[in-house]
């Protein structure tokens, strides 16, 4: 049996005061960074293939199911105000379509050919990378995708949380966080999507700070997308400079971007 189909450590939930509900699933939780902590070799190796091929011209995309294709599209979608990147270099793909997001599509993760299907609308090319995310490491959708994009010659990863699943045999990459059971069992929504959460920032996060997203600490090619962004921004680069609060956010304005401030300034 899969270790995330393994019986609870608790049982008689219904029978549990509030207390001792939230102590157990926070008790639980504890236990996923010391997972993760143990994946980190496999996410260095996973992390440095996918920017070798974008650092070429590739691009990432993360396939999954339910909560994992949601998760994936989640930190795809963070990417562009994050990092200033364009929307179609980290993409989020999920069984069943967009419609998938918010309710789920009967029998969407069990078609094997759909990934490559939904794949290929983005006209995917050698340079490129998928990333399976699926807790149970069996979802056929994202197995099918998979050995399809490596037969092709992409590369490959995933982020699973049980050992020596198909997901991790169909990729050259895997990521295994075991977590353990759930607190409901058989319910991944939780410690499993704690853990791909966690994998996801740690990966694209590393990967944007390693093609020169970041300046430092900071996000300097964000989008000012609203005030507090703004506000972010023009404290950026007032830091690295001696202008006044009113001159830096003028700058900023202007230029769109706190490197660009910087650059065309010759502040660095």
């Amino acid at each position: 049996m899969n270790t995330t189909e393994q019986s609870s450590n608790y049982d008689n939930l219904e029978s549990m005061s509030t207390l001792d509900l939230l102590e157990g699933m926070n008790a639980e939780d504890k236990l996923v960074p010391i997972a993760v902590e143990k994946s980190i070799p496999q996410i260095e190796k996973l992390v440095d293939a996918v920017v070798e091929k974008m650092r070429a011209g590739g691009r990432l995309f993360y396939i999954g199911a339910g909560t994992s294709g949601r998760l994936g599209i989640v930190d795809a979608s963070e990417c562009p105000p994050t990092f200033g990147v364009d929307h179609g270099l980290v993409n989020g793909i999920i069984a069943g379509g967009d419609k998938a997001i918010r309710k789920a599509v009967e029998n969407a993760e069990d078609n094997e050919s759909q990934a490559w299907n939904d794949l290929r609308e983005f006209s995917i090319e050698e340079n490129d990378c998928v990333i399976g995310i699926a807790a149970s490491g069996g979802t056929p959708y994202v197995i099918g995708g998979l050995n399809e994009a490596r037969s092709k010659g992409l590369t490959t990863g995933c982020i699973v949380c049980n050992k020596g699943s198909k997901v991790a045999d169909a990729c050259e990459f895997p990521v295994e966080v075991v977590v353990g059971p759930e607190f409901v069992t058989g319910s991944t929504r939780m410690k499993s999507g704690t853990a791909q959460k966690l994998v996801l920032n740690m990966l694209s996060t590393s990967i944007m700070i390693k093609l020169g997203k970041v300046k430092g600490n900071k996000m300097v090619d964000m989008q000012l997308s609203n005030e507090k962004l703004v506000d972010r921004g023009t404290r950026m680069i007032m830091n690295e400079t001696d202008l006044d609060y009113q001159t830096a956010q003028k700058m900023l304005l202007e230029l769109g971007s706190v490197r660009k401030v910087i650059d065309q300034y010759g502040l660095e």
